[in-house]
Parts: structure tokens; sequence; C-alpha cells
């Protein structure tokens, strides 16, 4: 495999049932079961290993009502990564279920927007509304890890690697990133929030939780953009994924899916 060629998984850590009315501003009309399923994900090749968001733990799941399916640190290790061991983890957004497990990279250097490291300790976070999204322990984690030296931020566009590029799309969050990756099969977009759902693309519709409706719609031009077809977008939290693309293993089937 080429030094800018990555593989990717996905890693299926929690669920939560939903009906569909709840995952669309406006609702939706067919009322149908819609659960959101919750993911980590690992890009990797002989060189170099990032994870993507680092989910949450049980006292977050308890507090949020959310099913902990296995512990990330435990679905990392099934594919031969350490946390201990990790020095790269990318925080596409700052909500409680994509920056929490604040203890579980403890040699990481972490890489986000500067605007989202802004907002979550900014005045919109007076608002009971706009902070329910985020947690203040993982956020007075990252803060502390600000002052350790072992944050990166970014501002807009990044080249992170070779093959590795990070874009702010907002919308979701306010400082929103995407992770484009060069595969074998092409350049594929880890859109994180910026779809929920592949139904969020297809249908233009979006997600109730939002910072910016009109930064959402740009966002998903600029998702389908990066990635060298819509087949190659892996949305945040739809339970397809797990069923379009290969287990890791058979007996990973149901948790961790390689989608890249």
């Amino acid at each position: 495999m080429s030094d800018d060629v990555y593989e990717i998984f996905a890693l299926k850590y929690a669920h939560s049932d939903r009906r569909s009315p709840e995952n669309f501003i406006g609702g939706d009309e067919h009322d149908v079961p819609m659960p959101l399923a919750y993911y980590s994900w690992v890009i990797r090749n002989e060189r170099r290993t990032y994870v993507v968001d680092t989910g949450f733990d049980e006292r977050s799941a308890a507090k949020r009502k959310r099913e902990l399916l296995r512990p990330l640190g435990e679905g990392l290790k099934t594919i031969g990564v350490d946390p201990d061991s990790v020095t790269d983890v990318i925080i596409t957004h700052m909500h409680y279920d994509h920056a929490g497990n604040d203890d579980l990279f403890p040699r990481a250097r972490f890489h986000l927007q500067d605007c989202e490291m802004d907002y979550a300790t900014g005045r919109c976070m007076c608002h009971p509304t706009l902070n329910h999204p985020y947690d203040v322990d993982n956020v007075t984690t990252m803060v502390r890890r600000v002052y350790a030296g072992r944050v990166s931020f970014h501002d807009g566009v990044s080249q992170l690697a070779p093959g590795i590029t990070l874009h702010k799309v907002g919308g979701h969050a306010r400082g929103l990133q995407v992770v484009r990756v060069k595969t074998e099969r092409g350049q594929v977009v880890l859109a994180s929030d910026a779809a929920h759902f592949y139904a969020h693309l297809d249908r233009r519709k979006v997600f109730p939780t939002v910072d910016s409706v009109a930064d959402v719609y740009l966002g998903y031009d600029t998702v389908l953009g990066l990635a060298s077809s819509r087949d190659h977008v892996i949305p945040g939290h739809d339970p397809a994924v797990l069923e379009l693309y290969p287990e890791a293993s058979s007996a990973l089937r149901g948790w961790v899916a390689k989608v890249g």
C-alpha cells in the first residue's frame, strides 16, 4: 500500500432507539423506526494510524440514556489499535458523543478546528439549548490538553498527512470538520455529523441539532464534492454503514466494518 493510501474502519460502540420524525427538522410523514448508531473511525496504513472521534463512556451513556454496546477501547484493540499508543486523534466536533472517553488516549495529540473550541468555551454555552450537545467535563479536558501542548488547531482546510485532509463545514456544530481520505477505492469522506444518515444527503433534510441550517446545506455540497461519489461518503450515525460494508472479520460482524 502506498504511503498516501489508507484503509478505514468504522467501529460501532453504542445505539439509541429513535423514530424518524426525531431525525429531521419538520418531522417525517412516515414515522418509522430510525435508530442512531454511534461510531468512531480508524484511518491507517503501514506508517500512520489516526483515530477519528472518541465516543462516550458509561457515565455519558447513563446520563443521555444511550445504550453502550461495547467500550470503544475494546473495539480498537480488536483491530490491533492500542489506545495507549495512539499519537493522533481527529475530533470532528466536540459534542459529547464525539469527544468523550477523556482518559482513553493519554499520549495523543488532538486535532480540531479553532472555531469549535471558541464556540464550546464561549458565550453561546450560556444557553441550555446550545450547550446541551456538549459535556462540560469533555470540554474542560480538552482545555487541559491545550495547556499541556496536546492540541493542534486547524482553520478551514488542512493537510494532516499525505492522503488525509481536514475540511471545516460547520452546520451541525460551529466547528464541524469532515475528513477526506485517499483509499484504494477512491476518495472517501468521513462525514461525521455533516450527514447523520444517508437520508439527510439524499432528501436534503436537516437533523434537528444544528448551529446553522444554511451551513448544513452548503456542507452537503462540500462533502459530495470531496468524495469520489455519493457512495464514498460515510455518514455519522447510519446503521446502514455496517450493512453496506464488509465486516473486518466474521467475529466482528455488526460491530466493525471496513469502509475504505
